[in-house]
C-alpha cells in the first residue's frame, strides 16, 4: 500500500482465484486490515484444484458477497472443510504427498483458520523443508495468528536454504516492521534484500518503503 503499512503482493505471485477473491474482500472478518505476505512465484499446477467458488452446502462465498453479505467465521471453517474434503481423501492413499498437504493448508489460510493452516502446511515442510513457498505461507498463519517470534523464525530458515531469497527478506521486514516494530531491522532486510538482487523487479518499491519507514522513525523521535 502506498498509505500506510506496506504489504508488497504484486510479485509475479499467481493467486489462485479463491484466494484472490478472498483476499480482496474478507479481511476485515478477523478485525484488521492486513496485506497478506508474499508466497512467491506459483506455479499454474497448484491452481485451485476444486474451482473458484468454495461452496457451502447452499451458500457459496460469492453469492454471500453479492447479497452484500459477510460470512461468519464459522461459515468460512466449513468451506474451508468442504473444498479440503476431496485432497483428504487423497491424502488417505498418499500421505507423503506434499503438495497435497500444501494445497490443503492454503484452503485454510484463505479462509483465515489460520492455525488450522498451520498443520498441513507443516506436514507439507515435514516432506519438503526446502519450499520456501510453503514456509512463507507457513510464517504467514503464524504472523496472523499472533506468533511474530515464531514466523520470524521459519523465515530465518528459509534464509538458511536460500540467504539472497527476495520474498523472504522482504517477509522479513514487514513483519519486523508491523510485528516487532523494528524499523532498523525492517530497513537491514529490505536493504540486504537489494544488494542481493539489485534486478529485483519491484526494486522502486522496496526503496519507496525503506524511504517510508524511515520517515515514519523520524516522525517518532
Amino acid at each position: 500500500m502506498e498509505n500506510g503499512n506496506p504489504s508488497p503482493s504484486e510479485r509475479n505471485v499467481t493467486w489462485r482465484p479463491l484466494q484472490a477473491f478472498l483476499m480482496a474482500g474478507i479481511c476485515f472478518v478477523i478485525g484488521v486490515t492486513m496485506g497478506f505476505l508474499i508466497r512467491g512465484p506459483v506455479s499454474a499446477a497448484t491452481s485451485t484444484p476444486t474451482g473458484t467458488a468454495v461452496q457451502n452446502s447452499n451458500v457459496s462465498m460469492p453469492g454471500l458477497m453479492q447479497q452484500g453479505q459477510m460470512p461468519s467465521m464459522e461459515q468460512m471453517k466449513h468451506m474451508a472443510e468442504k473444498q479440503a474434503e476431496p485432497l483428504m481423501e487423497r491424502l488417505k492413499t498418499e500421505p507423503r504427498n506434499a503438495e497435497l498437504w500444501d494445497q490443503v493448508g492454503l484452503i485454510y489460510k484463505t479462509t483465515h483458520q489460520f492455525r488450522d493452516a498451520e498443520v498441513y502446511l507443516q506436514k507439507s515442510l515435514d516432506i519438503d523443508p526446502g519450499n520456501l513457498m510453503v514456509r512463507a505461507d507457513l510464517a504467514s498463519c503464524m504472523y496472523y495468528a499472533g506468533d511474530v517470534d515464531g514466523a520470524l523464525a521459519q523465515l530465518q530458515k528459509s534464509l538458511t536454504y536460500d540467504p539472497r531469497h527476495a520474498g523472504t527478506l522482504l517477509n522479513i521486514g514487514i513483519i519486523k516492521l508491523n510485528g516487532k516494530h523494528d524499523v532498523d531491522g525492517a530497513i537491514a532486510a529490505w536493504q540486504e534484500l537489494l544488494k542481493q538482487n539489485p534486478n529485483y523487479e519491484q526494486k522502486d518499491r522496496v526503496q519507496r518503503m525503506i524511504l517510508q519507514a524511515r520517515r515514519q522513525q523520524a516522525a517518532v523521535n
